[in-house]
C-alpha cells in the first residue's frame, strides 16, 4: 500500500508533469496567430531543448518518479516546436527545412538519453564510481545550461527595454511546474535529490525573472510609446502655423468675391 508521501510525490509530479506538458502551448499559439516570433530568443528555445535530455538521463537512471521521467521528454519535444517556429517565422527558413530539422534534432536527442540511460544503468546499479559522477555531470549540467539559456533571452528584454514575443502565461505556468516538481522531490522517500531540486528551483527563479520584468517594463514601455505619440502630434500642430505662413508670407487673406447684381 503506497504511504503518504508516495501519494503526495507523485500528486505533485503529476501536477508538474502536467504544467510543463501545457507550458509552451500558450507560447505556440502566440507565435502562431501573431506569425511573429520577434522578441523570443530561439537560442534559449534550443538550449531548453538540449536540456531535457540531460536531466531526463538524470531522472530515468535515478528512478524519479514517473511523471518527473515523463517531463524531460515533453520539455524538449515542445521546445523543439518553439524553436521550429522561431525558425520558420522569424528566421525565414522554409517549412520543409523547419520541420526536417526539428525532427532531426529530435532524433538525435532521444537517441543520445536512450544511448546513455542503456550505458550508464547498469555500471551505476553496480554502484561503480565512475558512472556516479557521469550522472551527475548530466544532471549538474541541467541546470547549468537552463541557467546559461536565459542570456540570450535577458539580453533581448535589456536591449528592447520591454518583454514582447514571449507569452506571460507561458511563463507562469512554466514557474508553477518548477514549484510542484520540488513539492514533488520533497516528498520523495530516501536521500532528497539536490541536484534535481537544483533545476527546478532554478526555472522558477529564471521565469520569475521575465514575469517581474513584464509588470514593470511593459507599463514604463506603454507610458513612453504614449509620450513618443504625443509628443508627435504636438510636433505637428505647432508646426501647422509656420506652414501657412511659409506658403502665404504676406499674410493677405484672399477676398471673396462679390456676387454683382444685374
Amino acid at each position: 500500500m503506497p504511504t503518504s508521501n508516495s501519494v503526495a510525490e507523485n500528486v505533485f509530479g503529476t501536477i508538474g508533469t502536467i504544467c510543463w506538458t501545457i507550458q509552451l502551448v500558450p507560447q505556440l499559439w502566440k507565435s502562431f496567430r501573431e506569425k511573429d516570433t520577434t522578441g523570443l530568443s530561439d537560442w534559449m528555445i534550443l538550449a531548453w531543448a538540449v536540456s531535457g535530455p540531460l536531466l531526463g538521463i538524470y531522472s530515468v537512471i535515478n528512478d524519479l518518479s514517473i511523471p518527473l521521467n515523463i517531463q524531460p521528454q515533453i520539455f524538449t519535444a515542445l521546445a523543439l516546436c518553439s524553436w521550429g517556429q522561431c525558425q520558420y517565422y522569424g528566421r525565414g527558413r522554409s517549412l520543409r527545412s523547419t520541420v526536417l530539422l526539428s525532427l532531426l534534432l529530435g532524433i538525435v536527442f532521444g537517441g543520445f538519453e536512450l544511448g546513455m540511460v542503456y550505458a550508464l544503468r547498469p555500471s551505476y546499479d553496480r554502484g561503480e564510481e565512475s558512472s556516479n559522477r557521469g550522472v551527475e555531470f548530466f544532471g549538474i549540467m541541467s541546470p547549468v545550461l537552463l541557467a546559461l539559456s536565459f542570456i540570450p533571452q535577458y539580453y533581448e528584454i535589456y536591449r528592447r527595454k520591454e518583454i514582447i514575443g514571449i507569452s506571460i502565461i507561458f511563463m507562469a505556468v512554466d514557474l508553477l511546474g518548477g514549484v510542484f516538481s520540488d513539492l514533488s522531490l520533497a516528498f520523495k522517500s530516501g536521500k532528497f535529490d539536490a541536484i534535481a531540486a537544483v533545476t527546478y528551483t532554478l526555472v522558477i527563479v529564471m521565469d520569475s525573472v521575465i514575469v517581474i520584468a513584464a509588470c514593470v517594463l511593459n507599463p514604463l514601455a506603454r507610458r513612453r510609446q504614449l509620450r513618443s505619440v504625443a509628443l508627435e502630434e504636438v510636433t505637428r500642430i505647432e508646426s501647422a502655423p509656420a506652414t501657412i505662413i511659409a506658403s502665404n508670407p504676406a499674410g493677405i487673406v484672399p477676398a471673396t468675391p462679390r456676387a454683382t447684381s444685374i
